[in-house]
């Protein structure tokens, strides 16, 4: 079959890319932009691309008339707190639009439990888009999910940061309320089992594991699993936004994903029909396997996909495109040159950079960092990197952007995600004469910006200094 593949960059999306090319179809994957598809080079090969933003004007045209399903893998939910659900609906109606000349038979989207009457705004839009969706022209087949389990899910990553961060948790009374986690590798099984699958065209189906289980017991059973000592204490008076910021400044998720979480925390979302279940045979995985898979994953270094790679985890949604040409005009600059004796190694090191390795010196340093621009609203350092050695253009990388990832040229180009009265540049290249150049760019705004960077000078002279020393020293 020939599948369109849409939100192929999500956390959903790139686990089912490989899952369609192994079963032999023809996958085109539509993306916002070409360079931000994190696939291999093999990957590549075995599939299309086309580059479209659905919630910009129709380019008539762009897709094949000959494709067979369809999968809507769009959400919005991180990148605003009050105008997500109107971007959700125009994206949804223009998807309508792109896929009307087309054959297209089926669509496939990944909704939320919506059985409650009181629902969340971010419920209540996933709702809508269905009701949109299923005007279209082809069959709408919806898959309802409430917490989806897996290595890299924002679910996970959010409990794991807690449970392992903080030994003693006060938390609001959000925590009782009950929910039906389903591990990521049951949510794949049943988006590639209804595929082309007619008993499953015009209908909607609730997908869960098999444990009901409040957010309270579910940090409970991580905290078990890992063998961490974990006490909640609840107290009902905290509101909504002091959630919120309580999410935010202890785990790696942005405000307004805290806050649209929060809002949706308070519903119940429990399945109420097991049919797909039975059509499709499938015996879902429990919420502790599901932990101990997640944990296979990350303990081998195999996270295929993360939320913090999301575009909107940072504080940039803009085309990556026009800033990989660094500026010269209205800068400043850091420049740090060194010889390599093992230029190979020194990649490796360069390519491994951030995350649980850090930034190779005055560690403490780029972590006081990250707290003052948590303090200031920023994504500070806890996004970390989805895998310890790979890295991809548009990968988020602690509080940067990967904007350039060329091994094969030996240059790496990092963009701040920091809050600072300006742009920034971090750019590594090793050169044909195996030397290595280090420059941090600077463009400032106003006089607030060049203030800041003078302020921080002696810092980067000691920090950035010692960063390529270590480099090319390991």
């Amino acid at each position: 079959m020939k599948i369109l593949l849409t939100g192929a960059n999500g956390y959903i999306g790139m686990r089912l890319l490989p899952l369609l090319v192994e079963q032999g179809h023809e996958v085109i994957c539509a993306v916002r932009s070409v360079n931000r598809l994190s696939v291999s080079t093999e990957m590549l090969k075995k599939i299309s691309v086309v580059e479209i933003d659905f919630l910009k004007t129709l380019k008539p045209g762009i897709l094949p008339k000959d494709i067979d399903a369809a999968y809507y893998l769009i959400h919005s939910m991180s990148s605003s707190t009050s105008d997500f659900d109107e971007k959700e609906a125009l994206a949804a109606k223009n998807f309508n639009e792109y896929l009307s000349p087309t054959n297209c038979k089926q669509v496939i989207y990944v909704g939320g439990i919506a059985n409650e009457e009181n629902l969340s705004k971010h419920l209540w839009s996933r709702k809508n888009v269905e009701e949109t969706l299923s005007n279209g022209t082809a069959s709408l087949t919806v898959l309802r999910a409430a917490i989806i389990v897996g290595s890299g899910s924002a679910s996970f990553e959010i409990i794991r940061d807690l449970c392992e961060k903080l030994p003693i948790m006060v938390t609001p009374r959000w925590v009782k309320t009950k929910c039906q986690p389903i591990a990521i590798r049951d949510v794949l099984t049943y988006l590639t089992g209804v595929l082309g699958n007619e008993q499953c065209y015009n209908d909607s189906f609730d997908i869960g594991g098999p444990d009901v289980l409040t957010y309270r017991e579910m940090m409970m059973e991580y905290s078990r699993f890992r063998e961490l000592n974990l006490s909640i204490i609840t107290l009902p008076f905290l509101s909504p936004k002091i959630s919120s910021y309580w999410l935010y400044f202890v785990t790696s998720t942005s405000y307004k994903l805290a806050l649209n979480l929060v809002d949706s925390m308070r519903v119940e979302v429990i399945t109420q029909d097991t049919r797909l279940q039975k059509i499709l045979d499938v015996n879902p995985i429990s919420y502790r396997k599901a932990i101990e898979l997640a944990f296979k994953k990350i303990k081998q270094n195999q996270v295929v996909s993360s939320w913090k790679d999301s575009m909107v985890s940072g504080r940039f949604r803009k085309d990556l495109k026009q800033y990989v040409e660094v500026p010269d005009h209205g800068c400043v600059f850091d420049k740090q040159i060194i010889k390599l004796n093992h230029p190979e190694k020194a990649l490796e090191n360069v390519w491994s950079i951030g995350g649980e390795r850090g930034w190779y010196y005055a560690n403490w340093l780029w972590k006081i960092r990250g707290y003052i621009d948590k303090i200031f609203g920023g994504v500070g350092l806890r996004r970390g990197r989805t895998h310890v050695s790979k890295i991809y253009e548009g990968d988020a990388l602690d509080f940067w952007r990967v904007i350039l990832a060329d091994k094969k040229n030996k240059r790496l180009l990092l963009f701040a995600e920091m809050k600072v009265p300006g742009e920034a540049w971090l750019e590594f290249k090793i050169d044909s004469n195996n030397v290595l150049h280090q420059t941090a760019t600077f463009r400032p705004r106003g006089l607030w910006g060049r203030l800041y960077w003078y302020t921080m000078l002696p810092f980067h002279y000691f920090i950035f200094g010692g960063m390529i020393r270590r480099i090319a020293a390991n």
